[in-house]
């Protein structure tokens, strides 16, 4: 089973062809009255109705009546490269007009631009036109198109995205528009009413309904601490609100399981609290940075807990510390037990990225650990997860990556005698042109335009004189291949 992002999906050849996008455009940044009036926006509301009665069921009409006007379905336009039927040589053959062969050298593929529309939905938090929705409903667009449920249509504009938590802030130019009320998705409990309302498949104002089914689930290396639901959610739910009974937003409908792209039972919201820090950088900031730590971890079963003398397993087990890292300025060392990140329980390895990610870049925070047997209280300086891993950053129509769309990082001694060879950058993430270029992460890129590499400013120099594309010897596996990639 598989866990995929809920953005309708077409072919290039149908009607509406979709797929998930990033980037966009960026407006000027707003003064400083705007930025506090978001921040005042995106509070919880205080005056939330009591709650509904035990044994009642919640009142559903009233709470989609409340708030469809105030969600609104996107449709992004993006252009994916291909490879389909080419001419090699166009009309001349090198063999000349006779050639037997001209016909194989015609069917030689080449790659195409295909364009390609994506279907998401959203929902409207400031009455101004500003709209919250998923990083990847907008990610690499060209053109985002915002649809209100009165049929009227607006070019909106990327104010800024996040791809770690998904999240994506788009503003539209107009005014006096109806908002949803945030509410607080930390006192969500296990078993709650909650209330999908978007466009699946392209279908408006669909309403689908629930409870939840988890908390704190950890997907892959997110610092989102994802909403478990068996609400029906399915392609096109991308970025649309989940409501609690109340009719308050405590989620963004992200992601779902499923082996068939549709729904199978289990879908996945990105906290709105998480949500509503993000886009309050996103729209004070243009940008979002996320704090880390330095450490790899583990989740402490019930043996190992025994083996540390802890009384139950909890907390995350500290695997590796990364040198010049945050943790090792602050002493922590591998077989430390993170207990609790500025007071608050770590229950799991997931909780402590959540928590760390969360954080801002240079700010402080007290750890409790468990060392040897004995409880330790640690104070740590959060260092900037996009400086550390050295990743290649550029504005790009407000997009968070890089001209070649690479998150890297050198290789660790270890990694170099593993790999066997003598230096390298290690492709933690790929996006844009890399991506589209077959990099993926966990590959070695060794030289750029012939050039050996061993320091991801080197690759940012090679890349800043090339002007379309560049070179990069990539080794995947056992394997090594020259990836030629055309530069955003």
């Amino acid at each position: 089973m598989q866990l995929r992002n809920v953005t309708v999906a077409l072919s290039a050849s149908a009607l509406f062809a979709c797929g998930a996008a990033a980037g966009g455009w960026v407006i000027p940044a707003f003064n400083h009255s705007s930025a506090v009036d978001a921040a005042e926006a995106t509070q919880p509301s205080s005056t939330a109705p009591a709650p509904v009665p035990l044994g009642s069921a919640p009142n559903w009409r009233a709470v989609v009546t409340e708030n469809k006007s105030a969600v609104v379905s996107i449709t992004s336009q993006s252009v994916e490269h291909e490879q389909g039927p080419g001419d090699m040589f166009g009309d001349d053959s090198p063999f000349g007009g006779d050639d037997p062969f001209s016909q194989f050298f015609r069917m030689l593929p080449r790659q195409q631009n295909v364009p390609v529309r994506s279907l998401g939905s959203g929902f409207i938090i400031r009455s101004d036109g500003v709209i919250l929705t998923n990083a990847h409903v907008v990610r690499n667009a060209t053109h985002v198109t915002v649809k209100l449920l009165d049929n009227r249509e607006y070019r909106a504009k990327v104010v800024g995205l996040d791809i770690p938590t998904d999240i994506a802030v788009l503003k539209i130019n107009a005014s006096h528009l109806p908002t949803v009320r945030l509410g607080d998705s930390s006192k969500l409990e296990v078993g709650d009413y909650v209330l999908a309302l978007g466009a699946p498949y392209g279908l408006v104002e669909s309403a689908t309904a629930g409870i939840v089914s988890a908390k704190g689930r950890e997907i892959g290396n997110s610092y989102v601490p994802f909403i478990q639901t068996d609400v029906a959610v399915n392609p096109g739910n991308s970025g649309g609100p989940l409501f609690n009974e109340h009719g308050e937003v405590i989620g963004i409908n992200s992601q779902i399981y499923s082996n068939t792209g549709g729904y199978e039972g289990v879908s996945f919201a990105i906290p709105i609290d998480v949500a509503t820090t993000e886009s309050q950088q996103i729209l004070t900031h243009g940008k979002v940075e996320h704090a880390r730590l330095g450490v790899s971890v583990q989740p402490v079963s019930q043996a190992l807990a025994g083996t540390f003398k802890l009384k139950q397993p909890q907390g995350a087990l500290v695997s590796k510390v990364e040198p010049d890292s945050a943790a090792s300025r602050a002493g922590i060392k591998s077989g430390d037990v993170i207990l609790k990140f500025d007071g608050k329980p770590v229950t799991d390895n997931g909780t402590l990225a959540a928590l760390v990610g969360s954080s801002r870049p240079g700010s402080s925070a007290t750890l409790d650990v468990w060392r040897n047997g004995k409880p330790l209280t640690m104070h740590v300086t959060l260092g900037n997860a996009s400086q550390q891993s050295g990743e290649l950053q550029a504005s790009n129509n407000g997009a968070e990556h890089g001209r070649l769309g690479l998150d890297v990082r050198p290789l660790t001694p270890e990694e170099k005698s593993q790999a066997g060879v003598p230096a390298g950058l290690l492709v933690q993430h790929s996006t844009g042109p890399a991506a589209d270029a077959g990099i993926q992460p966990g590959d070695i890129i060794l030289s750029a335009d012939g050039t050996p590499l061993n320091s991801v400013q080197e690759l940012r120099h090679i890349v800043h004189d090339q002007k379309n594309a560049i070179a990069l010897l990539v080794q995947h596996g056992d394997q090594r291949i020259f990836v030629p990639v055309q530069l955003g």
